[in-house]
């Protein structure tokens, strides 16, 4: 292999590497709101209410919502009692999702907003929602599943 194509395919390499870095991107995105988080006490238990505990119910705001980053799924409550779950990956660029503030699900990466009734885009660049995730709410708590 000649030197000039080793040059292009290695610049080539480290470019898709840091935009691969930059999409798993840790930041807070900034904004304020519900803040990204992992419910304590998480564990994977398989019990007959359904699959792994994300939150009790009382954690998940009315109006709001909080993202679970580990099990990638945000969960919403646009009206009490109203609980809705969806995945945590931006559909833009396969960001995870950051908070949960002003209606909408945020991605800190390019400012994509979602939805948090339905996941649907309600600012790009994202053209796709968020798919839905399963949960099951039983006794105040909320598992996946």
């Amino acid at each position: 292999m000649n030197a000039r194509r080793r040059t292009v395919l290695a610049a080539g390499a480290a470019g898709a590497a840091a935009l691969v870095t930059g999409c798993g991107s840790d930041g807070d995105g900034g904004g304020g709101g519900e803040t990204a988080a992992t419910s304590p006490g998480t564990s994977p238990d398989a019990s007959p209410g359904g699959g792994q505990q994300l939150a009790p119910t009382g954690d998940i705001p009315v109006g709001g919502g909080t993202v679970f980053k580990e099990q990638k799924v945000v969960v919403t409550q646009p009206e009490e009692g109203d609980f809705k779950a969806f995945s945590a990956v931006c559909t833009h660029a396969n960001c995870l999702v950051s908070t949960v503030s002003d209606g909408t699900i945020n991605c800190p990466c390019h400012g994509s907003k979602f939805s948090l009734t339905d996941a649907a885009v309600e600012a790009g660049p994202a053209t796709r929602p968020l798919p839905a995730e399963r949960i099951t709410v039983t006794d105040g708590e909320i598992r996946l599943g």
